[in-house]
């Protein structure tokens, strides 16, 4: 075994290779923006007809209802309406911590009757095909038939990754869903400061449209409406700013 240390974006090899094994995934799959550096090893290295391991990426999302939590980011900002704090003025805060709490995407296990849709929405990544460039700057929209009349509090995320060898028919996939074993990627909600109230039979559409920052990660703007009305609702994360909640339960 011969180690070469430094980038893949600009060490040396002797000689393109056979096989590329390398775990670039973060949370919600880009979060880390490790893909970028993974499609970049792939132009430079990879034999044609070589294989990458892993080689797809599936984003899956779906609409969540999760007062609790939506409570909890509520009762964060609420400790800023103080005009007298030991004689500080909080309130000029309040914008701010609006902004704060709710662009934060929370890690971390749910439940998945938390869900209210059957639909789920899949945007795959081919690691075999995807330029460093394509990751830059993408959308993922959606439509949801809900299933059961609710609040929907936001976004529900997770990902598979699928490793595919000379065999088809031997695919071995790694799924990070809510009713799949635990992983350390956890699970990802993103929430709207904003709400929607669901009927059942109702169609929200909406999408997330990923725009990568300068903290190695995403920005992501969303956007829901209630088809047929003009009941809608938009929201920003950070992808980066993440809250936590891998240690603990909801319940």
């Amino acid at each position: 075994v011969e180690v070469i240390k430094g980038k893949i974006e600009e060490i040396e090899l002797p000689e393109k290779v056979d096989i590329i094994i390398s775990e670039p995934i973060g949370f919600m799959l880009v979060h880390e923006r490790m893909l970028e550096s993974y499609a970049a090893a792939r132009e430079r290295f990879l034999k044609p007809g070589g294989i990458m391991f892993p080689t797809t990426g599936s984003i899956f999302l779906a609409p969540i209802t999760d007062a609790a939590l939506y409570q909890e980011q509520e009762d964060k900002i609420v400790f800023w309406n103080q005009p007298d704090f030991y004689g500080l003025d909080m309130t000029c805060v309040l914008p701010r911590a609006n902004i704060e709490y709710f662009t934060q995407p929370v890690v971390g296990y749910f439940d998945p009757n938390t869900i209210v849709s059957s639909g789920r929405t899949k945007h795959t990544v081919d690691f075999r095909k995807v330029m460093p460039e394509e990751l830059h700057d993408f959308n993922i929209d959606y439509a949801f038939r809900v299933d059961k009349t609710s609040i929907m509090h936001g976004i529900g995320g997770w990902f598979d990754i699928d490793f595919q060898g000379s065999d088809p028919s031997k695919t071995v996939v790694l799924s990070t869903a809510p009713d799949k074993p635990g992983t350390h990627w956890y699970q990802c909600r993103l929430m709207f400061h904003e709400p929607l109230a669901v009927n059942k039979g109702q169609v929200v559409t909406g999408s997330l449209h990923f725009v990568v920052n300068d903290k190695f990660s995403y920005t992501i703007h969303m956007t829901a409406k209630l088809q047929g009305t003009t009941v809608e609702t938009e929201s920003t994360v950070n992808l980066h700013d993440q809250l936590y909640k891998y240690l603990y339960s909801d319940d």
